[in-house]
Order: structure tokens, then C-alpha cells, then sequence
């Protein structure tokens, strides 16, 4: 591999708002901050070089990313823990290092630059490769098994829910008479087919046209919606009062989810019209961001991969009651 593409692959995004926004919950000695998706551990060693006197806990399923992070982070000796697991395992991962709460948890939900650029991994559309996308290629169905095997109407699902792709039914058409014909087995033959089965103007917008099957697929292969979905709330429950969470997001759907569970967090959930509102009822969380922060054009202009980010924080600001 070149020199340029291992560095364009290790530029973490956003990453000093990321940091600066978890900085005060990681000042005090002894703060611990968890890394759900350490990647290529760029994130994870801004945060231990950025507070010193803090503890990481690293989380990834991609056993290949664990080993070249260990490597990277291999200076920090027993500051930094790495752990084989999805991110919504993390309170089991918590109770088993007897880490009752943690003061900042960090997200970053794109896929790996290492994925991306492994060709053999088949995460990305430019280049053709096996039709693989698991993140963890030890367990799991492949992308070509979905392909080949998931009933039309499943795969349409697929593509409008995890890709809104409009033109899923025209897509899934070819696909099922091609999969007749030969299996799939690599990623140049599914973009040549989404090529062929778009209408011209559905192919002058947005881009590669296979990108929203693509991903679509890689969601549903890892079943990333459904593992966010139950990893978000676990993280703000393992925030001690007055910890931070902070996700960077790439696509509409995963930002929605955290839109929504820290929305619901920050809301009151009284019944309307009580003179004073009792602490069971009192928000758990304080939004620190407006909206979702985007990038800076001169980062996206610097690492096009930052394009699509929405980054979303909050702090807890009480226990839950039960």
C-alpha cells in the first residue's frame, strides 16, 4: 500500500470537535472513556494522547482492525484496553472489566477507511472484489449469500429500508433473473447489473448509482440498525452523571436513531400540566449539539470521506429513576 492512501485511510473525522466536546467529563484522573468502534485506533489515540490521565476501553468486531490498532496504541500500555466486540455488547464488556460507569463514550459509525480500502472485503463499489461486507468474517452470512439467496420481495426491503433506494424493485428484478443464471460472487458484476437496470435519469444524480444497494447491504449483513438500536441506549446508561456521549454518523437512517434516543433522554416525560415537575420525570440528558454539527468544508476538501458526517453529543445530567 502507498504511503498517501495509509494516511488518507488513518484521518479520523471531526476529530477535535469530538474530542473538545468530551473533554470535560475526561479532565480528572482515573475518567474512563470507551471507543465503540476503535477502527484503525486514530479517535482512540487522540483520546489518550488529549488526556493523560485517562483510561480507553476500544470495542471493535474486525479482529484485522484490533490487531494494527494494538499495534498503533501498543505505547500506551495498560491505558488502553482493546476488546473483540460489537458495540452494543458494552455493558456486558463494562461488567466484566468491574467498570460500573464510564465518564465519555465515543461512536463513530461510518465504515472502517481500512474496509473501504481492503479490496478484499467487498465494502467498496470502485473496485471489484468478493461480495463479502461482513465486519467480523468470522461469523455471519456474506453479502453474496443475501444476494443469492433472500426471497424478491425481502430484498426490496432491503433496499428501500437500509438504502432508499427508489428503484429497488427494478434492481431486485434483474438481480433475481441474473442470480438464475450464476450465483454472485463479486462486487463488479452487481454495479455493472444496477448500471443496466437504472433509467438514465436515476443515474445522473447522487453519485455511483450501486452506492445505495451497497449500503444496504453492508446494514443488513451486519445488522447495524438493530445492533445502534439497542448500543445507543446502553451507552447513555453507562454515562456516570455528568459523563458524555458523542456519535458520528454517515447516513439518514443511523442518525435519525440517535436523534431520537437522545432527544428522548433530554425530554421531560411528566404528564402534562404539573405545577412542578418530580425528579422521576426530569431529563436525563442535555443535548450539546444544535441540531447535528457537519463537518468543515475544508475538511471535507481535505478528506472526502467527512462529507456525509453528522456528529450529535449529549451529557447526563441525572441518574435514572426508577
Amino acid at each position: 500500500m502507498s504511503s498517501q492512501s495509509s494516511q488518507s485511510r488513518h484521518v479520523p473525522v471531526m476529530l477535535r470537535r469530538c474530542l473538545d466536546l468530551l473533554a470535560p467529563a475526561l479532565q480528572d484522573p482515573g475518567a474512563v472513556v470507551v471507543d465503540c468502534t476503535l477502527g484503525l485506533g486514530g479517535h482512540s489515540e487522540a483520546l489518550l494522547d488529549r488526556f493523560p490521565e485517562a483510561r480507553l476501553v476500544a470495542l471493535d468486531r474486525d479482529k484485522e482492525a484490533l490487531r494494527l490498532s494494538g499495534e498503533r496504541l501498543a505505547p500506551y500500555g495498560e491505558r488502553a484496553t482493546l476488546v473483540h466486540a460489537v458495540y452494543d455488547e458494552l455493558p456486558e464488556v463494562l461488567d466484566r472489566l468491574s467498570l460500573a460507569r464510564v465518564q465519555g463514550v465515543l461512536f463513530d459509525l461510518g465504515v472502517s477507511s481500512m474496509q473501504l480500502d481492503e479490496a478484499d472485503r467487498g465494502f467498496a463499489y470502485a473496485q471489484d472484489a468478493p461480495l463479502d461486507m461482513r465486519m467480523d468474517q468470522t461469523t455471519g452470512i456474506s453479502a453474496a449469500e443475501v444476494l443469492n439467496t433472500y426471497p424478491p420481495g425481502e430484498l426490496v426491503r432491503i433496499l428501500r429500508a437500509y438504502g432508499e433506494e427508489k428503484q429497488a424493485k427494478r434492481i431486485v428484478g434483474a438481480v433475481v433473473r441474473e442470480r438464475e443464471r450464476a450465483p454472485f460472487s463479486t462486487s463488479a458484476r452487481l454495479v455493472e447489473l444496477i448500471r443496466d437496470a437504472l433509467p438514465q435519469a436515476a443515474k445522473r444524480t447522487g453519485g455511483n448509482p450501486a452506492k445505495r444497494t451497497f449500503q444496504a447491504l453492508r446494514i443488513e449483513v451486519n445488522g447495524e440498525l438493530s445492533v445502534l438500536e439497542r448500543a445507543i441506549p446502553g451507552a447513555v446508561k453507562s454515562l456516570a452523571v455528568g459523563g458524555r456521549i458523542a456519535v458520528l454518523s454517515y447516513q439518514s437512517l443511523e442518525d435519525r436513531l440517535v436523534k431520537q434516543v437522545l432527544a428522548a433522554g433530554a425530554a421531560t416525560t411528566a404528564p402534562p400540566g404539573l405545577p412542578v415537575v418530580p425528579e422521576r420525570y426530569q431529563p436525563r440528558l442535555k443535548l450539546l449539539t444544535r441540531g447535528a454539527e457537519l463537518p468543515s468544508e475544508e475538511e471535507v476538501a481535505a478528506n472526502r470521506r467527512a462529507a456525509p458526517a453528522r456528529l450529535r453529543a449529549a451529557e447526563r445530567i441525572r441518574e435514572d429513576v426508577e
